[in-house]
């Protein structure tokens, strides 16, 4: 299977960020890929509260599901929608941080609500508050899309390693990690986790990411680390993306997952144990 990460920096404006990533939809197509993932919120970046409440929109009424499901079906490509900042209609007014799976006929195979939220000091002027503004999932998602069954995560869901065993365990042998990395912690941590998932799991690690400096009409803007990746099921980076906008293609053998499992089969090698 030939895949394609899209590695964007997207603005906090969903009407200017949207061309740009159907373009490059468009783009791993043409380079044989038959699926094709995005970053955590690919139709905005923003670090503004008042800003997202302006210009994001309801999963029914979001123009970039709409288009990429649109896109899939027209190129007939399965498409991983690493996330959308989304309204939701909850009593407490916070977002949802949803990814989407699309299948080749434009429909939505499955979707998957962030669980752990990025609250954080990273620096003494660098603090994250992630679930002040989005409201946390609380449901597990592996989908079958013929020979893989793809387990979805997203971002600072990497520092939880009992979410992808769980996943693995499930059948999962591609796992999904879109991002939007903060520059601080991902030169520390970004390859080591990525890296550390897939070998845990036997899986293929697939992890596209955000990149640079994000325009922002209010607020200060965002930074993140890009680096897309893809990482083997044995542990080794298959791609690197860099930092510069622009699409990474990896053909993957998925009976490297077979391989490396039965290496390591650590996936059946659970035991109960006493406290601590």
């Amino acid at each position: 299977m030939r895949v394609a990460l899209l590695q964007l920096n997207v603005s906090d404006d969903p009407a200017a960020n949207l061309p740009v990533t159907r373009a490059m939809l468009r783009d791993a197509v043409a380079g044989g890929a038959e699926f094709v993932l995005t970053p955590e919120v690919t139709n905005c970046l923003s670090p503004s509260r008042a800003r997202q409440e302006q210009v994001l929109q309801q999963q029914d009424q979001d123009i970039t599901l709409a288009a990429l499901r649109q896109d899939a079906q027209a190129l007939g490509v399965w498409v991983l929608i690493g996330s959308l900042a989304l309204k939701t209609g909850d009593a407490d007014g916070r977002f949802a941080n949803r990814s989407f799976l699309i299948s080749p006929d434009g429909e939505i195979a499955a979707w998957y609500d962030k669980i752990h939220m990025f609250d954080v000091q990273v620096s003494e002027t660098e603090t994250y508050r992630e679930s002040a503004g989005y409201r946390p999932g609380n449901h597990a998602s592996v989908v079958d899309m013929g020979a893989v069954r793809l387990g979805m995560s997203i971002c600072y869901d990497v520092r939880f390693a009992y979410l992808y065993r769980a996943l693995a365990q499930a059948g999962a042998n591609i796992l999904t990690i879109p991002a939007a990395f903060s520059p601080v912690t991902g030169a520390a941590h970004w390859e080591v986790l990525l890296r550390a998932r897939a070998i845990e799991t036997g899986c293929f690690v697939l992890a596209p990411a955000q990149t640079g400096t994000h325009a922002a009409t209010q607020g200060k803007p965002r930074q993140t680390y890009g680096h897309s990746m893809v990482v083997a099921p044995w542990g080794e980076v298959l791609a690197d993306a860099g930092t510069d906008p622009g699409i990474a293609f990896v053909d993957l053998d998925l009976s490297d997952v077979s391989k490396a499992r039965a290496r390591v089969p650590a996936l059946t090698h659970d035991r109960k144990f006493d406290g601590p």
